[in-house]
């Protein structure tokens, strides 16, 4: 299993509800592809769809520490795709290539994907980066921005934060305020 000092603990291994993250059998499936067992790695990509309806070929490269919210459940990443290390990756996430071009995404390091996201063509999106819930990113992502919407605009910057999202803290009560009608009337 993957070591990761964040996600809820059984000893010091990665576990999702009880559930092996996705990420362990994408090491073993990444190893075989690496070491030339292409139908050992055909059948552990099965496996991974089966298990977690996800697709993720061992063409994808994947760093260290980089590791499926919610075990990997349901997410899609085109063949060739580079993620750098200690990303944290969405459920539901789509990183998908675009007519006509012929290269695909590449993530930097410490990127944090939210659910529902899609990563539409060949786009860079670079270091300390975070995409909220339900983006579509269609452009590449400059250092340390927070991107939302569809299409993806950058909303702030992590620099700017009072914490670090990667940290995962949970120190504050209570519950956000509601939302305001802003309507006209």
């Amino acid at each position: 299993m993957i070591y990761n000092p964040i996600a809820p603990k059984k000893g010091n291994w990665t576990v999702t509800q009880n559930m092996i993250n996705a990420i362990f059998f994408y090491r073993i499936e990444r190893w075989c592809f690496l070491h030339n067992l292409k139908f050992i790695s055909k059948v552990i990509q099965l496996w991974i769809f089966l298990f977690y309806n996800s697709n993720v070929s061992g063409n994808v490269a994947i760093g260290e520490k980089t590791y499926f919210l919610h075990g990997g459940m349901s997410c899609f990443i085109h063949e060739d795709t580079v993620i750098g290390r200690n990303c944290r990756i969405g459920m539901h996430a789509m990183i998908v290539g675009q007519g006509p071009y012929k290269n695909v995404a590449k993530i930097g390091n410490n990127v944090w994907i939210g659910p529902n996201v899609t990563i539409q063509g060949p786009v860079i999106i670079e270091d300390g980066v975070v995409i909220a819930p339900g983006s579509v990113v269609n452009k590449s992502v400059p250092k340390n921005a927070i991107v939302a919407g569809v299409p993806a605009k950058i909303i702030g910057f992590t620099t700017e934060l009072e914490y670090d999202l990667m940290k995962n803290e949970c120190y504050k009560e209570g519950h956000l305020p509601y939302l305001v009608d802003k309507r006209k009337k």
